[in-house]
């Protein structure tokens, strides 16, 4: 994608955090991209970055395999005088790799620390002599560099930041994307504008423009086909489609049996009146069969993935399309493992569920580089409407991964109607900044009574969470009396459910949806 000169680079290390990084650099508006530390010379001269961000990790520089930039990108980043900002590993492989020592503590240190700032130049600049931030180490630098200074110090990390006197490179054994470190956004602003002298070019009307003309491109005269789900996503990247091929865009919306309540009729509402070929294909029984006493949730969704993709390929020999486009954003591509030295929190069956073969020439991904806020903002400018960008967000193997068992009529009514009640609840009490709310079938059961007998019945489980990109989440404080009315509806309103449960975990250690 072309974004224009402004590019900042974040290498990830394998850490939680790296999408971090990039989404408060992207809020300072400079499109940042996150890139693995086997990144080479030409595929950093081909972007050009007006900056480097060494992301943390959970390796220790001195241990073997360890990921490091080579030595010759080291050079090169160093000879271009490429500014760079090391954030905890980061930081460590800046001392370890310019001739400084990074050793192992006894004593780890997470969590609130106070760091004493010693220097206020680059990216310190306009910050208190003491600061609140957010640590998370067990290595951290015992000498730093030649060349370089100690910019701060706490009582147990003597080394907690430092620069080099000459070059713009700065380190930092704390987390600044995080919101516990208080300015940590001001600190990367500091980097971003004093540092690597950007100019804040990055907005979203560029980025539509942008990417229809790569569809444009891609496609040519030819025909593609949307996988569309109703969702935020796939809706976006249907409109955006939509508005760079026309009526040579054939989207299909699978009814798998795992939608939400009335979700048929509200995709179909939606793109009635769009310049678009839309198909509805009912594929319950088909699904269904396939996911047959299925419980393993990785196991549904490679299912699911592999089933979606031969109804797509089906779908387009018909007509002739030799491309599938797909609303994957960039949470999925983070969360299915996609870089070696980061574990694969889930597999997105748009990404990580895919199967190995695919009869399509090329499946084009618009909003691979967007998380969920910018997608939304993309389709309220290309004019959708607020019934599907203001929606909750909805996996694309549906209910089948909000049930801990099988896939059966019960636990799918279970959870469907369930998921309804927590959502018209909460309409209704008009509570605000809910990213994800929905409701879990669990399989296992407990002893319950109703009307004075005992009832051996199942379980729901409520999830509600609060969150700016999906990450990271917090779980909502909902008032008790609102959790009392809908534990009493789901009890009365599904018979065979004798007991609804919250969970309070956040995100992580939790991950939002539960299966």
């Amino acid at each position: 994608m072309s974004v224009g000169e402004e590019v900042i680079l974040v290498v990830d290390f394998g850490s939680q955090y790296a999408h971090l990084i990039a989404r408060r650099v992207r809020e300072l508006k400079v499109y940042t991209e996150i890139v693995f530390p086997e990144i080479t010379v030409p595929e950093i001269e081909k972007i050009s970055p007006k900056g480097i961000i060494l992301s943390g990790g959970p390796r220790s520089v001195y241990e073997k395999d360890s990921p490091l930039l080579s030595d010759e990108v080291f050079d090169f980043i160093l000879k271009k005088e490429i500014p760079v900002l090391g954030i905890c590993y980061g930081h460590q492989l800046i001392a370890f790799k310019m001739g400084g020592i990074v050793k192992g503590e006894k004593r780890k240190e997470y969590g609130i620390a106070t760091v004493d700032i010693l220097d206020s130049e680059g990216i310190f600049k306009d910050l208190d002599k003491k600061e609140t931030v957010w640590m998370s180490h067990g290595d951290q630098v015992f000498e730093i560099p030649p060349g370089f200074i100690v910019t701060s110090k706490t009582e147990t990390s003597p080394i907690a930041a430092f620069r080099n006197t000459s070059k713009k490179i700065y380190g930092l054994q704390w987390h600044p994307e995080v919101v516990h470190t208080k300015n940590g956004k001001k600190i990367l602003s500091n980097f971003v504008y004093n540092v690597c002298s950007c100019q804040g070019t990055w907005n979203l009307a560029n980025f539509i423009e942008e990417t229809m003309k790569e569809i444009k491109s891609k496609i040519g005269n030819g025909r593609a086909i949307i996988a569309l789900s109703g969702g935020v996503d796939s809706s976006v990247a249907a409109a955006i489609t939509e508005k760079a091929i026309g009526n040579r865009l054939y989207a299909v919306f699978v009814d798998h049996g795992l939608l939400r309540k009335g979700e048929t009729e509200i995709v179909s509402k939606a793109f009635s009146g769009h310049d678009i070929n839309f198909k509805k294909i009912d594929a319950k029984k088909r699904f269904f069969e396939k996911l047959d006493c299925v419980s393993d949730p990785e196991k549904k969704r490679m299912i699911i993935g592999e089933e979606f993709i031969r109804i797509f390929e089906e779908e387009a020999k018909k007509i002739g399309a030799d491309f599938l486009v797909q609303g994957t954003i960039y949470p999925d591509v983070i969360e299915s493992g996609r870089s070696q030295h980061a574990d694969t929190i889930k597999s997105h069956h748009n990404v990580g569920g895919l199967p190995e073969s695919i009869s399509f020439k090329e499946i084009i991904e618009p909003l691979r580089d967007l998380y969920k806020d910018e997608v939304r903002e993309v389709g309220r400018k290309l004019g959708l409407p607020d019934k599907i960008i203001n929606q909750y967000p909805f996996p694309g193997p549906g209910l089948a991964v909000r049930i801990t068992g099988p896939v059966t009529e019960e636990n799918i009514r279970i959870c469907r109607e369930a998921s309804a009640i927590v959502e018209e609840e909460l309409e209704n009490a008009s509570i605000e900044n809910i990213w994800q709310a929905f409701a879990v079938t669990l399989e296992d059961k407990v002893v319950g009574v109703v009307g004075d007998q005992r009832k051996f019945g199942r379980i729901v489980g409520l999830r509600v969470v609060e969150s700016q990109d999906a990450m990271t989440a917090n779980f909502k404080k909902l008032p008790w009396n609102l959790l009392e009315n809908i534990s009493t509806r789901i009890t009365n309103e599904i018979p065979e459910v004798v007991s609804v449960a919250y969970f309070i975990s956040h995100k992580p250690p939790q991950t939002i949806e539960p299966c």
